[in-house]
């Protein structure tokens, strides 16, 4: 009869989590899985021996939740790991840490105060746990949180938000900023701009239901697609100074004026120039937070 209950329990539990994850609002929170997968990816190649041994000992650790952590143990399925908390409320603190919304006005509106924790003072926080805490869950969760951040402050959209009089406070990275773009099935929908740049403009491998994570197999050549043209030789990566992550805000910064935000208004039908410069800069973004994420952690662990 326990045993009975125990099933009973368990299959209950799991249909409260299914649930929660079905129902929870889709906030855009970082690139799509694909995007995150791509980062990492990148960045596990151009580990040194050091640094992949010690990732990989941090990541087996069975930190909370664990079942959501058992699902992402290896370093590149371990990028998504942060997002897949959004249905656990405990972790909802967690959700500024993903973005530093700069805020820029094109009329003139006064600038809202640059909220903090942000993903900065997150990125800084974190390195810290790694480098000094003798805690390996604290150190096990901080290196996760990492490898997510990385690839999020690379989004342009994570590091920017319109100001104008229809939102003083912003337009939170493009998240509520409607457009229009092509499904699969090549008709034309809803979406919106901060999710559209999530999805690297339609060029990563996509997200599956219920935030289902791509499947490796698509991850590789996502990324054969993202390299070329992004080499890492490129002086402006400043790969000896892998803690400047003001800086890499900053470029997104700039990029989310001059390009994500260019011409887009609510209603618009991006044009085929505009989704031409949007992937370069995608590509390059995940090819340079890939090229940062492994600088980082080999300084770390030489």
């Amino acid at each position: 009869m326990k045993q009975q209950q125990r099933k009973v329990y368990k299959s209950a539990l799991a249909a409260i989590l299914l649930g929660l994850i079905i129902c929870s609002p889709s906030t855009s929170l970082g690139w799509g899985a694909g995007g995150h997968m791509m980062v990492a990816q990148i960045a596990f190649k151009r580990m040194n021996p050091r640094a992949r041994a010690k990732a990989n000992e941090l990541l087996a650790i069975p930190i909370n939740p664990a079942a959501v952590t058992a699902q992402s143990k290896n370093f590149v399925a371990s990028a998504h790991w942060a997002d897949d908390l959004r249905p656990f409320a405990e972790f909802d603190s967690f959700k500024e840490l993903h973005f530093i919304d700069s805020p820029f006005s094109t009329g003139g509106t006064t600038l809202p105060v640059l909220p903090t924790p942000n993903i900065v003072t997150a990125l800084q926080e974190n390195v810290n746990i790694l480098k000094t805490s003798t805690d390996k869950n604290a150190q096990a969760q901080a290196l996760r949180l990492i490898i997510h951040f990385v690839g999020d402050i690379h989004q342009p959209l994570h590091c920017a938000t319109r100001v104008d009089s229809s939102n003083p406070e912003g337009d939170r990275g493009g998240n509520i900023v409607s457009i229009m773009v092509r499904g699969t099935d090549g008709k034309l929908q809803k979406s919106n701009l901060h999710s559209y740049w999530d999805g690297g403009i339609g060029s990563f491998p996509p997200t599956g239901a219920n935030f289902r994570p791509p499947p490796l197999s698509q991850i590789s050549a996502a990324v054969a697609r993202t390299l070329p043209g992004n080499p890492a030789t490129n002086p402006d990566l400043k790969l000896d100074d892998p803690f400047n992550f003001d800086s890499w805000a900053n470029e997104s910064f700039e990029l989310a004026k001059d390009v994500a935000y260019k011409g887009m208004k609510n209603g618009t039908k991006p044009s085929t120039v505009y989704k031409n410069r949007a992937t370069r800069v995608v590509r390059q973004r995940v090819a340079w937070g890939g090229y940062r994420l492994a600088a980082l952690l080999n300084d770390i662990w030489p």
